[in-house]
């Protein structure tokens, strides 16, 4: 699996919601590059769009609720790429659906997933991780 323990935020919540991201996405793309006839892959490939239409909204939710706990400065800033990933997912989705299930959309839409959940985890999450763990030194330091 792809999911490193750097990667952690320190927050239980949003680390499992990434874990689980990280376990789908990687699912999903072992089945896009699997040997398997297109028609196999079809059903696995429809199971991960649904669940990454509804989870990646949920996870962002709550991602969005710790910042603003938090008062993250970076806030408006990290929810726009929120928004242009979901709007993205939506987006191939239905694509997807009017394409007649297309495999070549799903090959680029597996790599990008994977290039994107190990980019923003690894970068734009870390930021507030960082934020949050300097806050908590100058808030033990009064």
């Amino acid at each position: 699996m792809i999911w490193k323990d750097k990667y952690e935020l320190g927050v239980e919540l949003i680390d499992d919601q990434h874990k689980e991201l990280f376990r789908r996405v990687d699912a999903f793309v072992l089945t896009l590059r699997s040997s398997a006839s297109w028609e196999e892959k079809v059903k696995k490939i429809n199971e991960t769009l649904e669940f990454m239409n509804s989870y990646v909204v949920e996870h962002f939710r709550d991602e969005e609720g710790y910042q603003k706990k938090i008062s993250y400065p970076g806030y408006e800033v990290h929810k726009k790429i929120h928004d242009d990933m979901v709007n993205y997912v939506l987006k191939v989705t239905e694509e997807y659906e009017k394409s007649g299930f297309n495999e070549q959309l799903m090959q680029q839409f597996g790599g990008k997933l994977l290039s994107w959940l190990i980019n923003h985890v690894a970068a734009e999450d870390q930021k507030i991780a960082d934020y949050a763990m300097k806050r908590e030194v100058a808030e033990s330091g009064r």
